[in-house]
């Protein structure tokens, strides 16, 4: 994405995967001893210790799609739009670097690659893995893509990474794996994402965005270059990254970029020619060089010498680079101290790290990010609410479609119902992760594009969730997906009188759920696996927009741990007003107070308004007033004090106060033994219904917000705001990409002295599962349902931002308004509230978070069952383990990994301290033999978070931090009976597992 400077995915690789020659095979096996990492580090080119040695990075920046879709930049199509084409960059990099021996590229972007690598011929396959092997061409961080910091989920993050670096191991072996983390685009780096990248086994990360004022601050201290701590939680160095920001974010310097997209003079060193330039261009360059080097501590620096799709005629750039190389060392001999040389991020970084340094250290994060005042980048947390919505549910699918894999076998795949593969989803989520996809900064056809593709992936997942649900239930049925049950739509359920719900559970413990069907008019009996009748409900929901409201079959399941249990559904009459449950409830009623209740929690509204106005915890005998509205921020499109707009990136209110969408809401109220509801109408494009099911401990609203008008020619940027007495002395908290917790203040920075230009937007950060605030006895929490932006603006205050429709551009490169045009106009969304006493909250609101990111997955089935196979013993409950995991370990991973492989990860989901009551923050050990019922392991290896290394000959670079020496301790011999994870640990598994024949 070029704000600021210059600036269907491959088929499913793992059946085209090339296999490592037998030498490359024998590298692997060399550089798999332990303590020998530093042989990737050994094609490295030589420097001049007793000069400035200048590293040129030649580089291009290939966005997963921007504002073109992602193939139409890789073949090169629509250059009305942006000239690029990834797949000519390629050949032109390979043929310029096979030109010239001393020439050295990086290339990043795996969905890239890989598509072009599988086009290439068996001889071109050799020549680059010859120039790979030789350290000529580099991979620099060997994601899928370069995913976004702020809206990306932590396990999404994870998967994508695992991807890129698996076809990366699959293809290169370890001459292939990249040493250096490279995010030199997303806007604002998280502390979560350095944690990530440390337990993938990177020695160094460096990125190109930050703050227009902590860059100053850091020059001037020498501190471009420190050591990350990117845990409170996990023991350095566990989680320490040494972390470089670049120069001039990831451009070439002024004058200096020789590309066919630039218009900067070639370098002309004929001296008869008018055109000479040669002195004064190396004279220039030495000044630069020499003035660089001032911010940084050693004998080194970088310059970026690549853009937004740059060497598409590599020869123009290698050409200059090679003459420019040559004239500047010539000085050396009239005495110039600058060396400078082709090179690549890690052969840098293994210079920063033999000048064998102290380095301060970091703690916090990187966000909000600016690059100048009134310019915070903190729109784009809540950019495209739909897409974010579509990316976080689609994640929650392919973990359901990874684990049947797993659980099924080889069935899984090939079965009744076709062919299966969670390959197509798998890739398209990868995608998503990227830093203009998800963060919602792409063009409208693009954003359009990034759901075909999600929608895309999720047929062949349906067809291998079918074969594996036959195979594991033994008994085959029409199955049926209803991806519209946000919206009330299943035709299955609304036109058949008998049906089966089957509920899969994704999580290791078992759950109570909900369960809302859309249906027509009727009474039903609902039984649970056992044949036994249970209780349900037919509530009559008044409509938002249809003339007609509609009606929904409610009844609670419980499901057991990572399995499913089937539910059956019968009308026994087509009409029984008893059992129509509705009631209505005036606007201006006289001074009748509204109240939902259970037995836990308590929510009261206000007679004369509608809205929320206290919510009491039950159980903990704690009662706090609550005051809950919409309201909309007039977005700026520019002023007397900046020109700057709101739009898809930024961030920037015409005032610091929002106005109320409306100050009173039109309530119906409904209750059920089932649910209790208030469904509250402000205005024509903005309800919400808040809820109650029994035993649940937290209030959930379910808001629907837009279209948002634009006839009065304003654009807005729409939150929820809960308004409290807690005094919180300006601090509020947010997650780290769904796992860690930071705390916010108010107009503040940790690391330097901040001066706000905005007071709002200034203070958004991202909130990705998260926000809570606290006054030392009482903690209110809200969780979301996708990333978001939010603040707490004012003591006792927090907000979150759920839609924004803008009318004009933000001038970062994106070159429309983000009008949202199509589905993204209307979008639905769940805040779910908890109040609790601080010490308890961590519980509450870990449990709950693993809940919503990864919830049950419904399959109905409808006509004639039949047997799997004439032997199979048809089960209506089925649990993949055979015993529960600890409420403290979550299942992050269950995945095929080959024909008899298994991915697994376990993670412990508390933070050090974070939970006292229930000792949920101490470490928790378990067995994983005969843990899984489905299938036998066989033999387990442990290895890096994204599993493309073995974890006992990993090794990572050694830094010294200033706050004094750290132990490096070896890690333990695995026992699969007793596998320890400590607070926030992550352990990646690949198993060799035998499949059961009748799981």
């Amino acid at each position: 994405m070029a704000a600021g400077g210059c600036r269907s995915v491959a088929g499913p690789w793992p059946g085209s995967r090339a296999r490592p020659s037998p030498l490359s095979f024998l590298l692997v096996l060399l550089l798999a001893a332990p303590g020998t990492r530093a042989a990737g580090y050994q094609t490295c080119p030589l420097v001049k210790p007793d000069m400035l040695n200048v590293h040129l990075l030649a580089h291009t920046h290939d966005d997963v799609g921007w504002l073109k879709t992602v193939d139409q930049y890789f073949y090169g199509i629509r250059n009305d739009i942006q000239h690029a084409g990834v797949q000519y960059i390629l050949d032109s990099v390979i043929s310029a670097l096979m030109a010239e021996p001393s020439r050295r590229f990086i290339y990043v972007e795996m969905a890239f690659f890989s598509r072009w690598w599988h086009q290439q011929t068996n001889a071109t396959q050799e020549i680059v893995r010859d120039l790979v092997r030789q350290g000529r061409l580099e991979f620099a961080n060997g994601g899928w893509v370069m995913n976004d910091e702020a809206a990306t989920h932590y396990g999404a993050i994870v998967d994508q990474m695992t991807l890129g670096l698996r076809f990366l191991e699959d293809t290169f072996g370890s001459d292939g794996r990249p040493r250096v983390a490279w995010h030199i685009d997303p806007f604002g780096h998280s502390r979560e994402q350095a944690s990530l990248f440390a337990q993938m086994g990177f020695d160094g990360f460096f990125f190109g965005r930050l703050d227009y004022q902590d860059k100053e601050v850091r020059k001037e201290a020498q501190e471009m270059e420190q050591l990350w701590r990117a845990s409170t939680s996990l023991k350095p160095p566990t989680a320490d990254l040494f972390t470089g920001v670049l120069p001039n974010m990831y451009n070439p310097p002024n004058h200096l970029c020789w590309d066919m997209l630039c218009v900067d003079e070639p370098l002309v060193e004929d001296p008869q020619s008018p055109e000479y330039n040669a002195k004064n261009l190396v004279g220039y360059f030495l000044q630069l060089a020499n003035e660089q080097g001032q911010y940084y501590r050693t004998q080194h620096t970088v310059m970026t010498m690549g853009s937004d799709f740059q060497y598409e005629n590599a020869n123009l750039w290698f050409k200059n680079l090679d003459k420019l190389i040559r004239l500047v060392n010539e000085q050396q001999v009239k005495g110039s101290r600058v060396h400078v040389l082709y090179s690549t991020p890690a052969c840098y970084l293994w210079e920063l790290n033999k000048a064998n340094l102290t380095w301060s250290v970091k703690k916090d994060d990187f966000f909000p990010y600016a690059d100048g005042p009134h310019m915070f980048w903190t729109g784009y947390f809540t950019s495209r609410p739909a897409l974010k919505r579509y990316e976080r549910l689609s994640y929650n699918f392919l973990q359901v479609c990874n684990q049947l894999e797993a659980l099924a076998g080889p069935a899984a795949n090939v079965g009744p119902y076709g062919e299966g593969s969670s390959a197509p989803l798998q890739e398209a989520m990868a995608v998503l992760q990227h830093h203009d996809a998800v963060s919602g900064t792409a063009k409208q056809h693009v954003t359009d594009d990034y759901a075909r593709q999600l929608a895309a992936g999720w047929g062949p997942c349906e067809v291998l969730l079918s074969n594996a649900l036959s195979r594991l239930s033994g008994s085959k049925g029409v199955f049926s997906f209803c991806r519209s049950l946000n919206v009330s739509i299943c035709p299955l359920t609304q036109k058949t009188s008998h049906f089966q719900v089957i509920i899969y559970n994704p999580l290791g413990r078992k759950v109570d759920h909900m369960v809302r069907l859309p249906i027509s008019e009727g009474v039903f009996i609902v039984n649970d696996p056992n044949g036994k009748t249970v209780p349900s409900a037919v509530v009559v929901l008044p409509s938002l927009y249809e003339e007609e409201d509609h009606s929904e079959l409610l009844f609670s399941a419980r499901v057991p741990a990572l399995g499913f249990s089937i539910y059956s559904v019968a009308r026994v009459s087509s009409r029984n007003p008893q059992a129509r449950t509705k009631a209505f409830i005036p606007q201006k009623s006289q001074a009748q107070v509204l109240v939902i209740e259970n037995e836990y929690i308590r929510a009261t509204f206000n007679p004369d308004t509608g809205l929320l106005m206290k919510i009491e915890n039950i159980d903990k005998k704690l009662l706090l007033p609550v005051d809950q509205g919409f309201f909309w921020y007039n977005a700026s499109i520019g002023d007397l004090e900046s020109n700057q707009a709101s739009g898809a990136y930024i961030f920037r209110p015409n005032e610091d106060r929002p106005l109320p969408v409306s100050r009173w809401a039109r309530t119906r109220l409904v209750k059920t033994a089932l649910v209790q509801e208030i469904h509250q109408n402000f205005s024509a494009w903005c309800s919400q219904v808040i809820r109650l099911y029994p035993g649940q401990r937290y209030l959930e609203l379910e808001w629907t917000v837009g279209p948002i008008p634009k006839h009065d020619g304003w654009g807005k940027e729409v939150i929820s705001r809960f308004d409290t007495p807690l005094k919180t002395k300006g601090r509020f908290y947010t997650d780290s990409n769904g796992r860690e917790i930071l705390e916010r203040r108010r107009n503040y920075r940790p690391t330097w002295k901040l001066n706000q230009t905005e007071p709002v937007a200034g203070n958004y950060y991202p909130v990705n599962s998260r926000i809570y605030i606290m006054d030392g006895n009482i903690q209110l929490t809200v969780l979301t349902d996708r990333s978001q932006g939010g603040s707490s603006l004012r003591d006792g205050s927090l907000e979150l931002m759920v839609h924004r429709r803008l009318l004009e551009d933000d001038a970062r490169g994106v070159g429309e308004p983000l009008l949202e045009m199509g589905s993204g106009q209307l979008v639905r969304g769940r805040h779910l509230v908890l109040l609790d006493r601080v010490h308890d909250a961590a519980a509450g609101h870990r449990l709950l978070a693993e809940k919503v990111v990864l919830a049950p997955q419904i399959v109905l089935s409808s006509g004639h069952v039949t047997a799997y196979h004439p032997e199979a013993i048809p089960q209506t409950q089925y649990s993949g383990l055979h015993r529960e995991l600890p409420p403290n370990v979550h299942l992050l991973t269950l995945a095929r990994w080959g024909p008899e492989m298994v991915l697994l990860r376990l993670e412990h989901q508390f933070a050090q301290g974070e939970d006292s009551c229930r000792n949920l923050s101490s470490p928790v050990t378990l067995d994983l033999q005969n843990l899984f019922s489905a299938f036998t392991i066989i033999h387990l290896q442990e290895t890096t978070l994204a599993a493309n290394q073995p974890l006992a000959s990993a090794s990572r670079l050694k830094w010294t931090p200033d706050t004094g020496p750290i132990a490096h301790p070896t890690p333990p011999i695995l026992d699969p009976a007793s596998v320890t994870l400590q607070p926030m640990e992550i352990r990646t598994f690949v198993a060799q597992v035998q499949w059961k024949e009748d799981s």
